[in-house]
């Protein structure tokens, strides 16, 4: 447990959460600024900062569990669709410092809009599928 941490001290119950589910190694509770309501995070028990940070077997609960939560929300809620999200790093807009997953439900007529793509400039398409699988030969 990481002792400043927020997420930590839900775990150990130093604070409160709506709890949805719980298992030996996840905790999934509601988001208190949801995109919609239902909105739940998913963590892992044991502190890691980020996805560059979880081990192999809490990441993989951390899935589980999330998928658990998806279709807990399509039951309850006749959502149209979820998103699964999780925002890694300051620059991605990470501000609680403890992994975690975010399951949102979103409804066919949700004025919610989580993503904005814009298309590749000419070669750059190939350019970073080259860049890409170098860096996946390395690893």
């Amino acid at each position: 447990m990481a002792s400043d941490c927020l997420f930590c001290k839900i775990v150990a119950r130093e604070l409160p959460a709506q709890t949805v589910y719980e298992d030996e190694k996840t905790l999934a509770f509601l988001d208190i600024n949801p995109v919609n309501p239902g909105h739940t995070l998913v963590i892992p028990k044991k502190h890691s900062t980020d996805i560059f940070d979880i081990d192999e077997k809490n990441w993989t609960a951390v899935m589980d569990t999330s998928r658990t939560v998806a279709h807990a929300l399509e039951k309850a809620l006749q959502t149209d669709g979820v998103n699964i999200g999780m925002n890694n790093r300051a620059g991605a807009g990470q501000v609680i410092f403890h992994a975690h997953v975010h399951v949102m439900p979103r409804f066919k007529d949700d004025p919610h809009s989580l993503w904005k793509g814009r298309p590749y400039a000419e070669g750059e398409f190939a350019k970073m599928g080259d860049k890409l699988r170098a860096a996946l030969a390395v690893q």
